[in-house]
């Protein structure tokens, strides 16, 4: 398996439990958004609180690009970063998007 294909496997199997994560409203749930063509990888929350709030958010967006994952958007409590790392992803081959650039070189991840 080359690196991207296993990217694309680590990717989502660290994705797919946060969709199977369950509301006590019925009406609300996670879906797993994967488009592995275009190496685009989304957890968003959608549905209904009460008959008249629309709920709709992104929990985790993640893209592979050139070779590294690219944390876009993580509203997860421990971060996703460090699920990454303990499935063998190096850290440079992890760029926390959602920091400026400026910050990053702080995070211990890759800049870029």
């Amino acid at each position: 398996m080359d690196k991207l294909d296993r990217y694309r496997k680590i990717v989502r199997d660290t994705l797919l439990p946060y969709a199977q994560l369950r509301f006590s409203n019925p009406k609300i749930s996670n879906e797993a958004v994967f488009d592995e063509e275009r190496d685009r990888y989304i957890v968003a929350t959608v549905g209904w609180e009460g008959n008249d709030r629309r709920i709709y958010f992104n929990v985790i967006h993640v893209d592979i690009i050139n070779g590294k994952i690219w944390i876009q958007y993580d509203g997860t409590e421990d971060g996703v970063g460090y699920a990454f790392e303990a499935a063998g992803v190096p850290k440079e081959d992890i760029v926390p998007a959602f920091h400026p650039e400026s910050v990053r070189p702080f995070t211990g991840y890759a800049v870029a």
